[in-house]
């Protein structure tokens, strides 16, 4: 089996807490989603996100996965 290929989803978490002047610690009290597991999320280093921390995530922050997530080489509308 050939090794696997780095993917190449970035994450907008880090614009988005800007944009709405919120810190990640706020964040993980209005999702309840553990700072650690936000900061894999927001440093690009997780492997997958659940579609129920996904849909927690753009509640809270009012925007689409689009938002939060882009394809690398591809062009990214700020929310």
């Amino acid at each position: 089996m050939p090794p696997l290929e780095e993917h190449r989803i970035r994450c907008h978490l880090d614009e988005l807490l800007e944009q709405r002047s919120m810190s990640l610690v706020e964040l993980s009290d209005r999702v309840g989603i553990s700072v650690a597991n936000l900061s894999i999320l927001k440093n690009n280093r997780a492997k997958a996100v659940r579609f129920s921390t996904l849909t927690a995530l753009c509640e809270v922050l009012g925007c689409a996965p689009g938002d939060l997530f882009s394809l690398e080489g591809e062009a990214h509308v700020k929310g």
